[in-house]
């Protein structure tokens, strides 16, 4: 078998040849007599079945065998020729032809590998940026809040209206259509009016109830509600309100708060709060600084200065699911409209592939930076940020972390992972150079 390969760029090459009936023949005898060592056929003992019996029986997964096996000889070749390593192919090999004729196989293979990069000079495309700054005012509200967030709640004396902040202590059943559904009941439940945890319309609806009072409160579920027997609907809640409670706050902030709030501090003091309260909210800017403008910035100068060759098989499989995600938002008439017109359908994922490309080509170049900087994330840490995500969702984070398996989204995790710490040890470089 002759093996035509041809390098057509950095990162992809073509394989071509013709495969003759009489390899496929050869490949199927060789198949037929390891088959038959171990073949039980009534009427025959083992090891003597005639590979004809065999053929009749297995003939078109042999055929099918012996076909995989010729073309993964070519592969090989092709591989070979073109001085690959094995670690240097991404994704699978794709076919543009495989035509079968009576008596052979034209088959022809994309072959797709990873792109050299050069990425001198990535520093200049880091952004200049101003470390930012905490204010005195910031701290202050911060240390509020958090007096605010811990403080007791103490019951209200006399017959106060409820009011925005106040927590009522209520009994509540709700109702559609004169009927109590699953799940609206509740009594001697603690809400903090203000808070926007109930429906719209219902705290609203408490404003101005006294202790002791009984009100009847008219809401609409929203449409997009995660009860689906409730989205949508109108409901009555009957509520009768027993207390209303207010925060308790101290005026000023005593040894027990500092010890609570500086737990394991040695000498538990005011301006130690206020230092670490400083050190957190600067955390919290910078964060936010690095991951809503840096990090797009950067991201979008470096796709634009360092270009190269990119695996197709991995760029069609980046558009591929660009345009499946953009289908799963799509309206049924539109779908429909894709559906009877298969031109539009490809003009649409065809608008994809610029997005598709710079996706690739970032993967490529963080791979690359991150190697240069030493950055990696053992298998370890992408287990624990699954789990971890997990709990925040109330999730069983075994069965989460099976599932990214199963889906094959655990190596995109990693990289994501990569990717974070690696912008994070490149901006605070240069955050340390200011």
């Amino acid at each position: 078998m002759e093996v035509k390969v041809v390098r057509v760029n950095n990162a992809n090459a073509s394989a071509a040849a013709t495969i003759s009936s009489k390899i496929i023949e050869q490949k199927e005898d060789k198949i037929l007599r390891t088959l038959a060592k171990d073949a039980r056929i009534d009427g025959f003992r083992k090891g003597k079945v005639p590979p004809a019996v065999l053929k009749a029986r297995y003939g078109e997964k042999v055929r099918a065998d012996a076909e995989q096996e010729a073309v993964k000889e070519l592969y090989d070749a092709a591989v070979k020729e073109l001085g690959i390593e094995d670690q240097s192919i991404v994704g699978e090999p794709i076919f543009s032809k495989f035509d079968k004729k009576e008596s052979e196989i034209d088959v022809e293979l994309k072959i797709s590998f990873k792109p050299e990069v050069k990425i001198e000079g990535y520093e200049e495309c880091i952004p200049e940026f101003q470390v930012p700054k905490v204010t005195k005012a910031e701290i202050d509200e911060r240390v509020s809040n958090l007096v605010k967030a811990t403080a007791p709640l103490k019951t209200i004396e006399g017959k106060r209206a409820l009011k925005k902040g106040d927590f009522a202590v209520i009994d509540f059943e709700g109702f559609i259509d004169d009927v109590a559904f699953e799940g609206g009941k509740a009594e001697n439940y603690t809400l903090e009016i203000g808070s926007k945890s109930f429906i719209e319309g219902f705290e609203e609806g408490l404003t101005g109830l006294k202790a002791g009072g009984s009100k009847d409160i008219k809401v609409t579920f929203p449409q997009e509600y995660a009860n689906k027997n409730l989205a949508g609907k109108e409901a009555l809640f009957k509520v009768k309100l027993h207390e209303i409670k207010e925060k308790d706050i101290p005026e000023e902030i005593g040894e027990e708060l500092l010890k609570k709030f500086l737990a394991g501090e040695e000498n538990p003091t005011k301006e130690l709060l206020e230092k670490k309260i400083k050190e957190q909210i600067k955390n919290e800017k910078t964060s936010k600084l690095y991951n809503e403008e840096l990090k797009p910035k950067f991201v979008d100068a470096i796709v634009k200065k360092f270009t190269f060759d990119l695996p197709d098989n991995i760029v069609e499989q980046e558009i591929d699911m660009l345009f499946r995600n953009a289908f799963a938002s799509i309206g049924k008439e539109e779908l429909e409209e894709y559906k009877k017109d298969p031109k539009k359908a490809q003009e649409k994922r065809e608008s994809f592939r610029k997005d598709a490309e710079d996706s690739v080509r970032l993967t490529f170049i963080v791979n690359e930076l991150a190697i240069l900087n030493n950055i990696s994330v053992a298998d370890q840490e992408v287990t624990q940020m699954v789990y971890y995500e997990a709990l925040q969702y109330g999730q069983d984070p075994k069965s989460h972390f099976e599932n990214y398996k199963k889906q094959g989204v655990l190596p995109a995790v990693k990289m994501a992972m990569i990717e974070d710490k690696l912008f994070q040890t490149l901006f605070d470089r240069v955050k340390k150079g200011k």
